[in-house]
């Protein structure tokens, strides 16, 4: 998989990558579900699934689709201390990067 730091050098050995309008529309709703897909969570975290996650936190949700209703403050807890992030943003940083590597196929 490729990692937050490596994305650019992956992307530079690639000859052939697409234009961004090839693999995105930027009126395109990604789903989250999407962007921590199951190979994310699972190598990143302690569960198997977003959605697993989600309901393990320290709230109510049940599902991804419930991911507003968990306190800010407690969310980046939580992230802390069942994933190896520091905090909620690079979680969610790192998320995005293996999202748009898999979108350019660099994995």
């Amino acid at each position: 998989m490729v990692l937050e730091t490596s994305i650019e050098d992956a992307a530079a050995k690639r000859e052939d990558l697409p234009n961004a309008d090839e693999v995105y529309d930027e009126d395109e709703e990604i789903p989250v579900e999407d962007v921590f897909d199951d190979a994310f969570v699972r190598e990143r975290t302690d569960f198997e699934s977003f959605d697993e996650l989600v309901a393990a936190s320290p709230s109510e949700a049940d599902s991804a689709a419930a991911l507003e209703t968990v306190p800010h403050g407690e969310w980046n807890e939580f992230v802390v201390e069942t994933t190896e992030f520091e905090n909620e943003e690079s979680f969610v940083l790192a998320a995005r990067d293996h999202w748009v590597a898999k979108r350019l196929d660099l994995f």
